[in-house]
C-alpha cells in the first residue's frame, strides 16, 4: 500500500502545482465550485488513486481559487481534480460533474495513455480513462541559452510539423516523430538557410478529436489544433512520455536549434479548445469554469458561440482568461526559451465577452505590452471562421500578420490571371496599402504562398480541384477556392512538357516569395516538391500522405538546390530585407532611386493595362559591397524581350532564370558572367534576376 500524505490549506497563488523543498502547493481556479477533491495516482495508468484529498471550502478556498498543500509529496506523482457544483447549462452555463476527472489547466506534463474521448463526453465517472498531470521540478541546465534576437527583417520562417518531419521511414533518425528526431535534422535546416522554424501545435492536444466518420476510417487529429493543456508539451512527440520527460525533451530541442542559430516560433491555439462542441468532452475548463472560459449564448447557455468552426470559442477577454493566456505565453518564453508565437485564428482573440470585435482587446494589447514578451515574435492569423477578417487592421503595432492577400495575388499572378500588376507591385513591396497608413512596417507582413492549410506547392501547380475523399467527409471539407492550376492534367502525369512547366512554376513561386519585402514563410517539404495527392486539408492524415518523404531530397535535388540558392540570394541583399518601406527616392552617393518600376520597356510599368502579365523592377544597393538587383517577371504564355537599365559603374550578371535547367537556373555570384546586352528575352512563365557587378562573394 502506498504512503498517504498530510494536507494543509495551502495558498491560492501561484496557480497549478508548485513543488518546494517540503511539498507541493496545488491551486486551480473554479469560482462556482462548491466542493473539490485532489486525486493522487502512482502512475499515469494507475486504475485508482492511492489518495483522495477532500478540500474544505472554509480553509481550502480563497476568492476564486481552490488550493491545498501536500507535505513531502514526491516529484513523479500523477494527479487530477474533481469539482462539484451546479449543473445548470440553460441558465448559468455551468457544467460541473462531481464524478469527472479534470486536468489541471496549468499542468506542465500530461499523459494521454488511458484517454478515451467518448467516455469524457458522457456524464459520470471517467477516472479510468481520463488524462492526468504529473508533478515535475523546474530545474534544467540551459547552458547559457537565451531566446535568439534575429532581426525580424532578416527572418526566413519554415513551417513544419514536429511529428511528420521525421516520422517517414526514410528519415533515418533514431527516434522518428519526436522532438529528438527533429534535433537530428538540424543540419538540413542549417543548409537550407532558414532562420526560424514555426512548429505546428506542440502544446498537448487531443488526437482523438475528429468527426465520427473520420474516426471510423482509423484517422486522428494530426495537425494538433485541438489543445487541452496549454502549459504542457505534447506527449505524442516525446520518446518516453510515461516518464514525464516532456519538458526536458522540448527544451533539448530548443537549445539545439538555438545553438544552430535557428529560432523557435510556436503555433498556438487559444481561440478554441479540445472540449468543443457542447456535446464534447469535459477535460478541464468545461468542468471548472465553463461560463467564464467559453463564449455562451446569452439566452440559452447550453449553446456555445462558435467563431472558430471547431465547436467552441475561448472567451479570451474575460480578465481571468486573459491572465491565463498571457501567463502561458510568458511561461513558454521565460521557462522554455521560445522566440515567438503564431496565433491560430487570432481574430477570435479580438472579440469581447459579447462576441463583438474590439480594437482595444485587452488580451491582445496585454500580449503586445508584456515586458516578458517584448522581444518575442507575435504573428497573427488575422481572421476567424465567422467572417472577421483583419489582415492589415489587426489590433496593435508589433503584431505581424499572415498576409492572405499576398498569398492570393501571388497565386493568381502565377497561374496567369490578368490585370493584377498594380496590386502585385504593392504586395512585392511589402503591402504598404495595408500597413503604412497605421504606422506599421513591411515586417508586419508575413508573406507566404502555401502553408499547412491547403495545397502543398507541388499540388498548387498540379491540381485544379481538391481531392479530400480520404478524410471521410465526402470531399466536403477543405477550401474550394485554391487559386491553383494543373497546367493541362489533373494530378500525376508523365507528360514531360507539363512536368517541366509545373517545376518552373514552383520555382517561380519560391523566387517571388523571396524577392518580396516582408518576412517570407516556407512550408516544409515545398523545397522538395512534397505532395499530398491533391488533399488540401490533411489535418487527419497522420500517415505517409502528410509526412516528409526524405527520398525526395534526392529525387528533387534540383528543386532543393534552387530553394537553398534563392534563400542565399535574399540573404546577401539587404535591399530585400528592409525594415521600412521603399520610397522610389534617390539614395546614397550615386543618387539612384531605391526602387524603380518597369514593364517590357524601362520606366513604363503597365499599371493601367488590364491584359498585362509582365512587370520588372530595379532595387539599388544600400549596403557596402551589395549588388544592385533587376528583377524581370513574365507570366504570359509568350517570350518577351525586356530592357535592362544602364547604371553607371555596374555590369549586369544573370543570377536567376527559371526557364533554364538546373544548375544554370540559379547561379551563385562566383559562377555568374557579365551580360552585355541592353535587353533580355524572358521566356513564358519565367522569373529572371540580374545582380549588378560587385555582388558580395559568399
Amino acid at each position: 500500500m502506498l504512503e498517504t500524505y498530510t494536507a494543509k490549506p495551502g495558498f491560492r497563488y501561484p496557480p497549478g502545482a508548485r513543488p518546494d523543498a517540503h511539498g507541493v502547493n496545488f491551486s486551480v481556479f473554479s469560482r462556482d465550485a462548491t466542493q473539490a477533491q485532489l486525486l493522487l495516482y502512482a502512475r499515469a495508468d494507475s486504475p485508482e488513486p492511492f489518495q483522495i484529498i477532500q478540500l474544505d471550502p472554509a480553509t481550502n478556498q480563497t476568492f476564486l481559487a481552490w488550493h491545498v498543500y501536500v507535505e513531502a509529496l514526491p516529484l513523479g506523482t500523477w494527479y487530477a481534480w474533481r469539482m462539484q457544483g451546479p449543473n445548470d447549462t440553460l441558465e448559468s452555463g455551468l457544467r460541473f460533474d462531481k464524478d469527472k476527472n479534470l486536468l489541471d489547466p496549468w499542468a506542465r506534463v500530461v499523459s494521454q495513455v488511458l484517454w478515451d474521448r467518448q467516455a469524457a463526453c458522457r456524464p459520470g465517472d471517467n477516472g479510468r480513462t481520463s488524462m492526468r498531470a504529473m508533478l515535475v521540478g523546474r530545474g534544467y541546465d540551459w547552458e547559457g541559452d537565451r531566446p535568439l534576437n534575429v532581426l525580424t527583417e532578416n527572418a526566413v520562417i519554415y513551417e513544419l510539423h514536429v511529428g511528420g518531419f521525421t516520422r517517414h521511414g526514410s528519415s533515418g533518425v533514431a527516434h522518428p516523430g519526436t522532438y529528438a528526431g527533429l534535433v537530428e535534422k538540424i543540419p538540413y535546416l542549417q543548409e537550407l538557410g532558414i532562420t526560424h522554424v514555426e512548429l505546428m501545435p506542440v502544446m498537448a492536444f487531443d488526437a482523438q478529436d475528429v468527426p465520427k466518420a473520420t474516426a471510423d476510417k482509423g484517422l486522428e487529429n494530426y495537425w494538433g489544433y485541438s489543445t487541452h493543456s496549454f502549459f504542457s508539451p505534447h506527449p505524442g512527440y516525446c520518446i518516453s512520455p510515461e516518464q514525464g520527460t516532456h519538458l526536458q525533451e522540448f527544451r533539448d530541442l530548443v537549445k539545439a536549434l538555438h545553438r544552430a542559430g535557428i529560432g523557435v516560433i510556436m503555433d498556438v491555439v487559444f481561440n478554441h479548445t479540445a472540449e468543443g462542441p457542447a456535446e464534447g468532452p469535459t477535460i478541464n475548463f468545461k468542468g471548472m469554469g465553463n461560463s467564464v472560459f467559453y463564449h455562451l449564448d446569452r439566452e440559452d447557455k447550453r449553446v456555445y458561440l462558435d467563431f472558430t468552426g471547431c465547436g467552441n470559442t475561448v472567451n479570451c477577454n474575460h480578465p481571468l482568461v486573459s491572465m491565463f493566456i498571457i501567463g502561458c505565453l510568458e511561461y513558454w518564453v521565460r521557462d522554455m526559451h521560445v522566440d515567438g508565437f503564431r496565433f491560430d485564428l487570432a481574430s477570435a482573440l479580438a472579440r469581447g465577452e459579447d462576441g463583438q470585435p474590439l480594437y482595444n482587446a485587452p488580451v491582445l494589447w496585454g500580449i503586445e505590452l508584456s515586458d516578458q514578451l517584448a522581444r518575442t515574435r507575435l504573428i497573427a492569423e488575422a481572421w476567424d471562421a465567422a467572417g472577421l477578417y483583419q489582415v492589415g487592421s489587426f489590433p496593435g503595432y508589433r503584431w505581424a500578420e499572415w498576409n492572405g492577400r499576398y498569398r492570393d495575388v501571388i497565386r493568381r499572378f502565377l497561374r496567369g490571371d490578368k490585370g493584377l500588376i498594380g496590386e502585385l507591385a504593392t504586395r512585392l513591396g511589402g503591402s504598404s496599402d495595408l500597413y503604412k497608413p497605421q504606422g506599421r512596417l513591411p515586417i508586419n507582413s508575413v508573406n507566404y504562398v502555401t502553408c499547412h492549410d491547403g495545397f502543398t506547392l507541388n499540388d498548387l501547380v498540379s491540381y485544379n480541384e481538391k481531392h479530400n475523399q480520404a478524410n471521410g467527409e465526402d470531399n466536403l471539407d477543405g477550401s474550394n477556392d485554391n487559386l491553383s492550376c494543373n497546367y493541362g492534367v489533373e494530378g500525376e502525369t508523365e507528360d514531360p512538357a507539363v512536368l517541366r512547366l509545373r517545376r518552373r512554376q514552383a520555382k517561380n513561386a519560391i523566387a517571388l516569395l523571396l524577392l518580396s519585402q516582408g518576412v517570407p514563410m516556407l512550408l516544409a517539404g515545398d523545397e522538395v516538391l512534397r505532395t499530398q495527392r491533391g488533399n488540401n486539408n490533411g489535418y487527419c492524415q497522420a500517415n505517409e500522405l502528410s509526412w516528409f518523404d526524405w527520398t525526395l531530397t534526392r529525387q528533387n535535388a534540383d528543386m532543393l538546390r534552387f530553394v537553398r540558392c534563392m534563400i542565399a540570394l535574399r540573404r546577401r541583399h539587404p535591399i530585400l530585407m528592409r525594415r521600412r518601406f521603399l520610397t522610389g527616392e534617390p539614395v546614397g552617393e550615386r543618387g539612384i532611386p531605391d526602387l524603380s518600376w518597369h514593364g517590357a520597356r524601362l520606366d513604363a510599368p503597365p499599371w493601367d493595362d488590364p491584359e498585362a502579365q509582365v512587370l520588372a523592377f530595379t532595387l539599388a544597393a544600400t549596403a557596402e559591397g551589395e549588388a544592385d538587383l533587376h528583377v524581370l517577371l513574365n507570366m504570359s504564355e509568350a517570350s518577351v524581350e525586356m530592357e535592362l537599365p544602364d547604371i553607371p559603374g555596374r555590369t549586369w550578371q544573370r543570377a536567376l532564370d527559371t526557364w533554364l535547367p538546373s544548375p544554370t537556373d540559379i547561379l551563385p555570384p562566383e559562377d555568374q558572367t557579365p551580360f552585355r546586352g541592353g535587353s533580355y528575352p524572358v521566356q513564358a512563365r519565367t522569373v529572371v534576376v540580374f545582380e549588378g557587378l560587385g555582388a558580395c562573394r559568399t
